[in-house]
């Protein structure tokens, strides 16, 4: 196998690319522009008093390894050609900018310091923010309205445990510039602002308990070559992609690609937005989920036939009744288990 010092992957064609393993590509984060980004959060948590700078490797994901007081980074970040493929494969690629990688460093942060201080074993911590030692679900349900977590990064990520909402606490409490007083002013949220005010003051200056990890898992371990690694991905994300609907769509309409089907057909689009209340309606009652919800999910589905161009082809009632048994399978996996799919 080619040693990864001899491979340059920005001169590679995509197919060569997603026949690397992972672990052989000439990746490092120093002198990538990942290195600015770290140096930034050692000087941010230096503003702030805190003497550990927790030292940052190439992973799989963003993570913070359990107690570990250590950072993984996606090793896509570290170079631009696997930036751009990660964007092509799914659609995005997490941190990819200053702003998205500080909010994500910052968070990351969060779970260090709590682990190289020890923070979750006190009674107070427990107190404020719950039982650390509790289970991580597989996914979560949030309340988008609740005033009791901060909002610091996407799909309200301090509801999902309390390791994360002291972690998006402590990103929101560390954030240059951002007035969290007056942001979070008449939220409950605030008490576990001022709970970690004064607990950073406690630990200001002081060595940490923990200042190294044991070993963790980097990506020079991952054997698996880059195109199985984003098959397995995409098949773990598939509803977060656009054609997630669609194989059981089009066993519901047809597409119009007939020319002598123009004008005969009705297309899906207003076919759904007429009947929605009353599948919104029949939904809810049935599931007990709540309206928007539901609503939001016919949106997506409506957006996405209007895409896909179909139509209802024979009868209307079927049609009705398979989007509705459809809708509500959906909906009873995301009761039972946070997702849209099984």
């Amino acid at each position: 196998m080619t040693r990864a010092k001899n491979i340059d992957i920005a001169k590679m064609s995509e197919p060569e690319l997603l026949d690397l393993r992972v672990c052989d590509l000439p990746l490092q984060i120093k002198g990538s522009w990942l290195q600015k980004r770290i140096e930034q959060l050692h000087h941010e948590l230096e503003a702030k008093g805190i003497k550990f700078k927790p030292v940052c490797y190439l992973a799989d994901e963003w993570l913070a390894p359990d107690k570990e007081p250590v950072i993984g980074i996606p090793f896509f970040l570290a170079h631009p050609r696997l930036i751009k493929l990660e964007k092509k494969m799914m659609l995005e690629a997490e941190g990819d900018s200053r702003s998205w990688c500080m909010k994500l460093l910052r968070h990351e942060s969060g779970h260090v310091i709590n682990y190289a201080y020890k923070l979750y074993r006190r009674n107070s911590w427990r107190k404020i923010f719950g039982k650390f030692g509790q289970e991580y679900p597989d996914t979560y349900r949030f309340r988008p309205y609740s005033r009791s977590f901060v909002r610091h990064l996407e799909n309200y990520y301090a509801q999902y445990h309390p390791d994360e909402d002291f972690a998006e606490t402590f990103a929101v409490w560390i954030t240059p510039g951002l007035n969290w007083r007056k942001k979070y002013k008449g939220w409950k949220a605030l008490d576990k602002l001022f709970y970690l005010d004064k607990l950073m003051n406690q630990i200001k200056d002081r060595e940490p308990l923990v200042k190294r990890a044991n070993k963790h898992w980097q990506y020079s371990n991952m054997r698996i070559r880059l195109k199985n690694f984003y098959k397995k991905k995409k098949r773990y994300y598939a509803e977060d992609f656009p054609d997630f609907h669609d194989p059981n769509l089009k066993k519901i309409f047809v597409a119009k690609n007939q020319p002598e089907e123009e004008g005969k057909l009705q297309p899906a689009e207003k076919f759904i937005k007429t009947y929605k209340k009353d599948i919104l309606g029949s939904v809810a009652i049935w599931t007990g989920e709540k309206k928007y919800i539901i609503s939001d999910l016919i949106n997506a589905i409506i957006n996405r036939v209007k895409e896909l161009d179909l139509a209802v082809s024979e009868s209307e009632d079927k049609a009705l009744a398979d989007l509705s048994i459809y809708v509500t399978t959906l909906v009873m996996n995301y009761l039972h288990t946070g997702r849209y799919r099984k």
